[in-house]
């Protein structure tokens, strides 16, 4: 295997000792009333806060993903640290975290690279990004083995967006895919506007406008950090 990505937030944002993150994620997951929807599971919208504030959260969605196999997932978060114009893919190697190393399903990787030149290999992009790292740990629970594409939008436009997205599909059409957003929503409000302006972001993905959406982040209706991600899913 290629170049190892270290973890990061391991031991801060999530627990750092293997058993007791893998306890820690069971029982998120356990708290989760049972759902069964109808047809396959094809993309997940999931908060990237430290599992403390975020966790709970993020298990209704990962329950959902008990029992399933895919044969690669798709998953893409927003830069906070590194500004840089265009994607970025971490396209060999693996991410490590306390439960062990995710490769990067490389074949994949560079079929989505080759659909569009805003997608490059730039790896300071991912150093110390956490919201990729954050869903890696879950996915390594709910999953058990799998490998992964790993994409950091350092852009976050429209045009960004459907390019992204549109590479995505063209090199993934063939393949049982999951693909998994990462995105927290509004900050530091009181609850009251902190629903009204997560709202916003819940009709938008309800109604499937894509376009609504970038336009409400665009013009500060609302707010979504991983608004581009979540656009791309």
């Amino acid at each position: 295997m290629g170049k190892i990505r270290k973890s990061v937030i391991a031991g801060s944002w999530y627990p750092g000792d293997s058993s007791v993150l893998r306890d820690d994620i069971t029982k998120y997951i356990q708290n989760v009333p049972q759902r069964v929807l109808e047809g396959d599971v094809t993309a997940l919208i999931v908060p990237h806060a430290g599992y403390v504030y975020s966790g709970q959260v993020a298990a209704y969605a990962y329950k959902l993903l008990l029992g399933k196999r895919y044969d690669s997932v798709i998953l893409v978060g927003p830069s906070h640290r590194v500004a840089f114009g265009g994607v970025s893919i971490y396209s060999e190697g693996g991410y490590e975290t306390p439960l062990g190393v995710v490769p990067v399903d490389e074949n994949l990787a560079g079929k989505i690279k080759s659909y569009s030149n805003i997608i490059v290999d730039f790896p300071a992009a991912h150093l110390q990004e956490h919201s990729l790292e954050i869903q890696l740990p879950f996915l390594q629970v709910v999953l058990g083995d799998f490998s992964f594409v790993p994409l950091v939008m350092g852009d976050q436009s429209a045009e960004t967006c459907f390019a992204l997205a549109d590479a995505v599909f063209q090199a993934a059409k063939d393949h049982r895919v999951l693909i998994v957003a990462s995105s927290d929503l509004s900050h530091f409000h009181g609850y009251q506007e902190a629903r009204s302006l997560d709202g916003i972001v819940i009709q938008h993905i309800q109604d499937h406008d894509v376009r609504g959406l970038l336009e409400s982040l665009a013009f500060n209706k609302t707010e979504a950090c991983g608004g581009g991600p979540i656009a791309v899913a």
